[in-house]
């Protein structure tokens, strides 16, 4: 049973008020960025998309004591909360030691898939600070647009049992209500979606398909560089039905731009883990397949 008293414990800087943090440039990092200013009043300075960083002045000044959300950094000065599978059989690099992982705290490896935490850093956060949901259907599907969480509570039964057996007790039964039947997901079809479009918060799809209408689950991809209107409509979608207030976009100062690739496992695991990142200078990594490792590095970054 995972504890929230013991995760604040080992993560002091989750109950820390006034941090500077990093978002992932999609609708998950943006939903988790209204939740972070509105409850904890952090401020956003910035976005990384696994590719490039967009970073404000301020986020500059403050890099050492960044908080990085939705996403998993190597460095051993940056604190994060995230939701990949980073551990390669046994190793964890040491960089690791500050990243709130639900992962690696039940010790979960590239050998365990099917454990693997199945719903979004939202619902994480929610969790951990026992959030209640506001009692409307649109809020409700909010919360579950990100990282398809509802798709991931229709395909992978055995594993959300798993993990809702294993965290501290919470409001499930609201959240999940009703939605693996065919009047959700004509909700979903009809009513839920059509608003993301609108909103422009449409870039295109992932491979999950929802189990009677086959209804395949829409991604939202953020460019900062240009999306500022997309960002603010879903601002506004979320003050509507959420009640979280606008959050202040970060003004960037610097564009980054780093490198990303993919690997397979084998390749890694002859060199070692640890090895492989000292080498290559890895910012940061995913593994996302049994066999498949994807990393980023940036020829100049500090």
């Amino acid at each position: 049973m995972i504890i929230r008293k013991n995760i604040f414990k080992n993560f002091k800087w989750l109950k820390e008020r006034d941090k500077c943090f990093i978002i992932s440039a999609d609708y998950d990092g943006l939903i988790c960025a209204s939740f972070l200013v509105n409850f904890l009043g952090w401020e956003l300075v910035g976005y990384y998309n696994m590719e490039k960083i967009w970073i404000s002045e301020k986020g500059i000044n403050q890099k050492k004591e960044l908080i990085w959300v939705d996403l998993n950094i190597v460095p051993k000065a940056g604190k994060a909360i995230g939701g990949h599978i980073t551990m390669l059989d046994n190793q964890i690099p040491k960089g690791f030691d500050s990243s709130c992982n639900l992962n690696l705290i039940k010790k979960l490896s590239n050998n365990d898939f099917d454990k693997k935490y199945p719903f979004s850093t939202l619902i994480f956060l929610m969790w951990l600070f026992n959030y209640q949901i506001p009692k409307n259907e649109m809020a409700r599907f909010l919360i579950l647009h990100s990282d398809a969480s509802w798709l991931k509570y229709q395909k992978y039964t055995n594993n959300i049992n798993y993990w809702i057996s294993n965290l501290e007790r919470y409001n499930w039964d609201f959240l999940f209500n009703n939605i693996n039947s065919l009047e959700f997901e004509k909700k979903v079809d009809q009513i839920f979606y059509p608003a993301l479009i609108e909103a422009g918060a449409n870039t295109g799809f992932s491979k999950l398909k929802s189990t009677h209408l086959k209804i395949q689950s829409r991604e939202s991809q953020i460019n900062p560089d240009w999306d500022e209107d997309i960002i603010l409509n879903l601002q506004e979608l979320f003050a509507h039905y959420l009640f979280w207030s606008p959050i202040q976009l970060p003004i960037i100062d610097k564009k980054i731009n780093g490198k990303k690739i993919e690997i397979s496992l084998d390749k890694v695991k002859k060199i070692g883990l640890k090895l492989f990142i000292k080498k290559n200078n890895i910012f940061s990594y995913a593994i996302t397949g049994s066999n498949r490792l994807k990393y980023t590095i940036f020829d100049t970054i500090k």
